[in-house]
């Protein structure tokens, strides 16, 4: 018998977290890594309300919330106008500045201490998928078989090929830069600026590093390219109109705005998750949050049927509810993009025109940000199954939350009590 149920390839934030899930569930996980050390670049750099409600389900938002910066108002395309995350229904009503090389530090120390095999150096050149499970070939020959295999391995997935899984979606049409530097005269906290010029914007990163990110209409085509530091001094210099005395680089690159979905999430044998599944511009910071969404919903139903405790046919539906919200998380990103890249006069009437509607309506504000926050994603047609549940009305009218019992399934009552197993005595476990 193969010692090994489910291969993950790719060990980022994605791949560690769902190989986490699929071990607290006792299955035997395998995560094949092709670089050798993690990367110390921070690629994303906030985690949003739904996905720390999430991992509060895991119990894991202490290294997070200690070693993040709660943001309570964030940009919704660089407009001036920000979006007020105050008012989420959420215990986590903001978006938390938390590097990604640090996300990825406390999902890989939990994916080890709950045993998954993590391998680095592993480059996957290799798949073949029959009625009984899969067999994965490294680059240097070496094979590894499992019932299934993940592709968690990033927009340029090797599993995603290999498996001949389409990837439509619209190439990129613009060349954005990000920075993390130094900064002897650093701007004030939240600055941001778009105009004519360009579009930019500033965050703190941990260790005195700040990152200067955001659009050049006069800079090269060239997403992917290297970037300099004379030529982000420059940028930063023309778009805003200050030197801000930039120094002492961590990372400069060039990205673009290619938006792409995979045809499917599933097939056969080969699920992808995270970046695999999707790409897009980085606009309002929701990618690793989508990625982190997909592992908490891909994990219990792979753990079930790996397991033999479900049919496989439960892993359609992960297609099924993930699929559509990688769409839509496109569909946002590509509008942020086009609001911050509206450098000409009518762009720039466009933009004031939103501003003053989020400063003026706080019912669109709220509905902009409970999407960017992953508040109103929803699973099905129906009122009540695949809707998130921030609280409850106890009978009285009083407000209440509720304190679930447990990692297995619960039925709710409406008189607030919940079994969190079949046969249970009920248990009233509501708080307010």
């Amino acid at each position: 018998m193969n010692d090994t149920e489910v291969i993950i390839v790719g060990a980022g934030p994605v791949g560690l977290l769902l190989a986490a899930e699929l071990r607290l569930a006792g299955v035997r996980t395998l995560v094949l890594e092709q670089l050798a050390e993690p990367s110390p670049y921070t690629k994303a750099g906030g985690l949003h309300a739904r996905t720390l409600e999430q991992l509060a389900m895991r119990e894991l938002t202490g290294p997070f919330l200690e070693g993040g910066v709660p943001v309570p108002a964030w940009h919704f395309g660089f407009l001036e106008q920000r979006l007020d995350l105050s008012r989420l229904d959420s215990p986590y009503p903001y978006m938390l500045a938390f590097p990604q090389h640090r996300t990825e530090a406390v999902l890989q120390d939990r994916a080890i201490e709950l045993g998954v095999d993590i391998r680095r150096g592993v480059r996957v050149t290799g798949l073949h998928v029959s009625a009984d499970g899969v067999r994965v070939t490294a680059q240097t020959g070496d094979t590894f078989d499992a019932g299934w295999v993940v592709g968690a391995d990033g927009p340029g997935s090797a599993v995603r090929k290999l498996a001949g899984i389409g990837f439509p979606g619209t190439d990129a049409d613009i060349s954005s830069f990000v920075g993390d530097v130094r900064a002897t005269t650093p701007p004030r906290p939240g600055y941001g600026v778009q105009n004519e010029r360009g579009a930019l914007i500033v965050a703190q990163l941990s260790g005195g590093l700040f990152r200067f990110a955001g659009y050049d209409p006069a800079g090269p085509d060239r997403a992917g390219s290297d970037l300099t530091l004379d030529e982000l001094r420059e940028t930063v210099a023309r778009i805003s109109g200050q030197d801000f005395g930039l120094h002492d680089p961590a990372w400069l690159s060039r990205f673009g705005n290619a938006t792409r979905v995979a045809e499917a999430y599933r097939r056969g044998r080969v699920l992808l998750a995270g970046d695999a599944a999707h790409m897009h511009a980085p606009a309002g910071g929701v990618g690793l949050n989508l990625g982190l969404q997909d592992a908490m919903n891909l994990g219990w139903k792979l753990a079930a049927v790996a397991q033999g405790r479900a049919d496989a046919g439960l892993l359609d539906t992960y297609h099924d509810e993930r699929h559509p919200w990688g769409h839509d998380v496109g569909e946002h990103t590509m509008a942020q993009t086009a609001l911050i890249t509206a450098t000409a006069p009518t762009g720039q009437a466009l933009r004031r025109l939103l501003a003053d509607a989020i400063a003026t309506v706080p019912e669109l504000s709220l509905r902009w940000a409970r999407r960017l926050a992953g508040l109103d994603v929803r699973y099905g047609t129906d009122p009540l199954v695949g809707t998130r549940v921030a609280e409850i009305s106890l009978p009285d009218g009083r407000p209440g939350h509720l304190d679930l019992p447990g990692l297995g399934p619960v039925l709710v009552r409406p008189d607030g009590y919940v079994w969190s197993k079949a046969g249970d005595t009920p248990e009233p476990r509501v708080s307010w």
